[in-house]
């Protein structure tokens, strides 16, 4: 099996950020006109180390899993979804496929955990177990499968950043998944279950309140740990794919690439990576508000502001490859718009 060893994270370059702005504040437009379009660019001139950052190339990774607490009947899909909708991805159907294709953005699979024999099928084959514990009633993973699913990411990483990605997504196919997302918000941030339990697939109200009993009981179980550190809550409360995802953020960070976090679960993923080394926070960036209950909260606590807020709540990386044209734009118009001098245009103060 193997482990995870964290790699050394630097930050963004500030003076490309400072230059950015320098720029913004010449081009012809009146300050602050293009909004929240301004400080993407700015940002990007910070991760790329240039005034002018060019357009990223994506990369999106789908990392899958099965989750043991789907026998306490959280979700309104059964866990045979999960297998299936890896299989969909390779056909090229589900919706992150046609969102890579639109973007021409690198698109992999991982099967990190899924609880069926998916050896046939042409993914990367990095299973830690067959689907994590029941977090109800005991750890999700232990100690070491909680590394080996880090390193998976980590991995990944590095794959998507030496096939040339300048930016990185991670998705997630996992039935039951916002369950142990929801129990490492609370864990890590302090929310109520009431707060960050949501309907996940579209359980009713009686399913809902149950789901709620459960990461209840979950941190009950764990909350007799005193202290206990961000690595030993990822594996007591969270599942394959979160640490697989947030050794992919981990690794991406350290190799100088953007984050860019899709919904729920992904932000509970980058909300364990953040506590593991909070050095990744500088390079994440929030794509969508999600629907699931707790995403706003999942937010604040990392002081992301997402771009767009479309009622998303599909995962897979979806709401994160819908903002990859926003970004190309925002990055398109600070490079290619005039500034005042070159434009032959009077400034405010002419």
């Amino acid at each position: 099996m193997k482990t995870w060893t964290p790699s050394p994270i630097a930050p963004p370059c500030e003076e490309s950020q400072t230059a950015a702005r320098a720029r913004q504040a010449r081009l012809t437009k009146p300050a602050g006109s293009l909004g929240r379009l301004e400080d993407l660019a700015c940002r990007f001139a910070g991760f790329q180390r240039r005034e002018r950052p060019q357009p990223p190339q994506a990369a999106i990774t789908v990392f899958a899993a099965d989750h043991g607490v789907t026998a306490e009947g959280v979700s309104a899909y059964p866990s045979a979804v999960t297998a299936e909708m890896v299989k969909n991805f390779v056909a090229g159907g589900a919706a992150i496929c046609v969102l890579a294709r639109a973007e021409q953005a690198r698109l992999e699979v991982v099967d990190v955990g899924v609880d069926a024999d998916l050896s046939a099928l042409p993914i990367v084959h990095a299973k830690v177990r067959r689907g994590s514990g029941n977090l109800r009633r005991a750890a999700a993973m232990t100690p070491a499968e909680c590394a080996a699913a880090l390193a998976v990411g980590q991995a990944a990483a590095r794959r998507a950043v030496e096939a040339g990605a300048t930016l990185l997504i991670a998705g997630e196919m996992g039935i039951g998944n916002t369950t142990p997302s929801a129990a490492l918000l609370c864990a890590l941030t302090g929310a109520l279950p009431e707060v960050a339990v949501g309907r996940g697939t579209g359980v009713d109200d009686s399913t809902l309140a149950h789901k709620r009993r459960v990461v209840a009981d979950a941190l009950a179980r764990f909350g007799q740990r005193r202290q206990p550190r961000p690595l030993d809550v990822l594996a007591e409360l969270g599942g394959l794919e979160i640490a697989a995802m947030a050794g992919f953020y981990l690794e991406g960070a350290a190799s100088g690439v953007p984050l860019l976090v899709d919904g729920f679960i992904a932000t509970a993923a980058a909300l364990a990576a953040v506590a593991i080394d909070a050095a990744v926070a500088p390079w994440l960036l929030a794509s969508h508000r999600s629907d699931e209950a707790g995403h706003g909260t999942a937010l604040w606590a990392l002081g992301l502001d997402p771009l767009v807020g479309l009622g998303l709540r599909l995962g897979e990386g979806t709401g994160a490859a819908v903002c990859l044209p926003l970004i190309r734009l925002a990055l398109t118009l600070h490079d290619q718009m005039a500034t005042f001098d070159e434009a032959g245009v009077s400034g405010r103060d002419a």
